[in-house]
């Protein structure tokens, strides 16, 4: 998150773009599910500030946007990154005294390249749920008319107009519908996937920019390594010496229901996003347990706590839920199973997990910190309670505390980590980085 922006910073508002009433519903629809209603409305919020002018809007404060939305400007500005992160918004920055921001407006996909989008149909069917997601699409669906017995008696341009000579003339910079570009930090080394494949196999064309955002894709939402992802291209590519875009997408799904036993991909393997991590700088033991939650799969993170082994089905569907069905942040995720794990004698149970998530969601946690506090929150209100219930000796107190976090208390924020405490999650961002 910009750290930087201030209310009194200026913005200026300006359309790359038509939006139409079917562009509302897609966002509405199709957007909303993987973005949220806050950043939603941001968008539709920035396009009101065009007023009639339609193509770019007067100079504007950051606190008239958190006047309009009733917002703070953090959470506006984490809005605004989610509208960036799915191609709805550009954002520029002139910094001065006063920093001077311009947004810059894209349409949205049609509802045909969204609901083929190798990430963002995934996401919106795991963030829907089967039937939800199947009335979007019957939305979307265009009715099918048979027309085998019709004649196709359309009139051509010649047959009504005359065509004369006449000057040619070209305009340039005329508003039309553009479209925003999901951007994705390459996972694939390509260059090494292209030296694995048989010059005599491929066409020198095969690896466009098109196809390798494809392969970049594929690779993140279904979780494949450079390894098997160099076995599917290879199989996906055609007589041609081209790559089969439909073959390959096909395969990657295929690859990954057989590695998890016919189940649609989750977003356990991902990390906590980019804009809901904390600054970096900050040596002490709490900011490097922050920095572990941020940089770890929720999947790695349980596969951790096993001395050998692997997390069970079980295990892995209640991680499965609590990202898909609740919504909660991969970081936030850690957070709790360290705080479950901890004060629930290492087991991972259902209803105690879905009890705790419950609460978390109601405080709309989506930060590690902020799941940080309310576990050590929680922790503090646990022990007043077991002590003024239960008189057990002092010995028994204190073993109790010695298996929960460090961070559960505040005394330990500002104290510089153990080297043994350092090296031990160094090892574990290692092992599964």
């Amino acid at each position: 998150m910009d750290s930087t922006i201030l209310p009194a910073d200026t913005y200026i508002v300006v359309n790359k773009t038509i939006i139409e009433e079917l562009d509302r519903k897609i966002i509405t629809m199709l957007y909303q599910p993987i973005i949220g209603y806050t950043a939603v409305t941001l968008y539709f919020t920035l396009l009101d500030d065009l007023l009639k002018k339609e193509l770019m809007s007067d100079e504007l404060t950051h606190h008239h946007l958190m006047s309009t939305m009733q917002l703070k400007l953090p959470n506006i500005v984490i809005a605004r990154e989610k509208l960036e992160a799915v191609g709805l918004l550009k954002t520029y920055v002139k910094k001065e005294n006063v920093n001077n921001f311009v947004y810059v407006l894209y349409s949205p996909m049609s509802a045909n390249e969204f609901l083929n989008h190798p990430i963002l149909n995934v996401v919106l069917y795991n963030n829907l749920g089967k039937k939800e997601y199947e009335n979007v699409v019957n939305y979307f669906k265009i009715p099918k008319i048979n027309l085998k017995d019709y004649e196709d008696i359309t009139a051509k341009f010649t047959d009504v107009f005359t065509v004369v000579s006449g000057n040619s003339y070209s305009n340039d910079n005329i508003i039309s519908k553009n479209k925003g570009k999901i951007e994705l930090t390459s996972g694939i080394d390509f260059n090494l996937l292209i030296s694995s494949i048989p010059k005599s196999m491929v066409n020198e064309k095969c690896f466009t920019e098109e196809v390798k955002e494809l392969i970049n894709s594929l690779s993140f939402v279904y979780n494949i390594d450079d390894l098997s992802m160099q076995g599917l291209v290879r199989n996906s590519i055609n007589e041609k010496g081209l790559i089969d875009k439909t073959e390959l997408r096909k395969s990657a799904r295929n690859f990954y229901q057989f590695e998890q036993n016919g189940k649609l991909p989750t977003l356990i393997y991902s990390k906590q996003p980019d804009y809901l991590k904390a600054p970096k700088g900050d040596n002490s033991n709490w900011a490097k347990q922050v920095y572990t939650f941020e940089n770890i799969t929720p999947y790695d993170y349980l596969r951790s706590k096993y001395k050998t082994g692997e997390p069970t089905v079980r295990e892995l569907q209640i991680i499965e839920d609590l990202m898909v069905n609740q919504k909660m942040k991969p970081g936030v995720v850690n957070v709790l199973i360290a705080y479950v794990l901890k004060v629930n004698n290492q087991k991972f149970t259902r209803s105690y997990v879905e009890a705790v998530a419950s609460q978390w969601n109601r405080l709309n946690i989506e930060t590690v910190e902020e799941a940080m506090r309310v576990a050590e929150k929680e922790h503090k209100k646990l022990k007043k309670k077991f002590n003024k219930d239960i008189n057990v000796d002092n010995k028994k107190d204190k073993a109790k505390e010695e298996v929960l976090p460090s961070w559960f208390e505040h005394e330990y924020e500002n104290k510089e980590m153990s080297k043994e405490e350092e090296e031990e999650l160094d090892n574990l961002l290692k092992e599964f980085s």
